[in-house]
């Protein structure tokens, strides 16, 4: 029955989470400019992209984040059996650092660009990570949560190659220094990170 339960509680830590980054997904894009029905601030389309591009791309960038992190964590709970209480309460504050990336980009777009603005984003993007590994490290080393036909040195590698994102995160804190767009450019990393974390991880197959 206990087993029956903790299976069930993974299913609605899935749906709860699902929703939770559909909300930040459509919330975030929702930030996108747009004309006002009773101003017209851009005379067309063309215009409104090119004054508005780095908005565009700043929200365009949040929302990609966001994604890459909903796809980690589909691709984390479907190699799960089962949860349980300190494996939920993990990914439950990973939902909080996710609403708070939310936030953070609100924030940002509401008080303008700035270097306070852009770490608060990058820190709480790393937390979004960090919380995502830490669930993922606990399920393989502190309880049986994994699914048994996923050997040790996949799971392994899923814990290596996880790191790619808050990695990326902690990376693009001192560009925010450096300006928006700078830091907004640092973010196009994460493929060159993760190339990295996988091309050690073969290395250290291969020895």
């Amino acid at each position: 029955m206990v087993e029956k339960l903790k299976v069930l509680q993974l299913t609605r830590l899935e749906r709860l989470m699902d929703v939770v980054f559909a909300i930040v997904i459509w919330s975030t894009f929702n930030l996108l400019p747009r004309p006002e029905e009773s101003v017209a601030k851009w005379e067309s389309v063309l215009v409104m992209l090119r004054e508005e591009w780095s908005s565009f791309l700043f929200v365009l960038l949040a929302t990609g984040i966001v994604i890459i992190y909903w796809l980690q964590n589909i691709s984390l709970l479907g190699n799960l059996k089962k949860t349980n209480g300190v494996h939920t309460a993990i990914s439950i504050f990973q939902l909080v650092f996710v609403l708070l990336f939310l936030y953070a980009i609100t924030s940002g777009v509401i008080l303008g660009e700035s270097a306070d603005s852009r770490i608060f984003e990058s820190v709480t993007a790393m937390m979004i990570g960090v919380m995502g590994w830490s669930g993922w490290y606990y399920a393989m080393n502190k309880a049986d949560l994994l699914n048994p036909e996923l050997s040790k040195e996949e799971a392994e590698h899923i814990l290596q190659k996880n790191l790619a994102e808050p990695v990326t995160a902690v990376i693009t804190i001192p560009f925010a220094f450096v300006g928006p767009v700078a830091w907004e450019l640092s973010w196009f990393l994460y493929p060159f990170i993760r190339y990295i974390f996988s091309r050690f991880k073969s290395r250290n197959q291969s020895t």
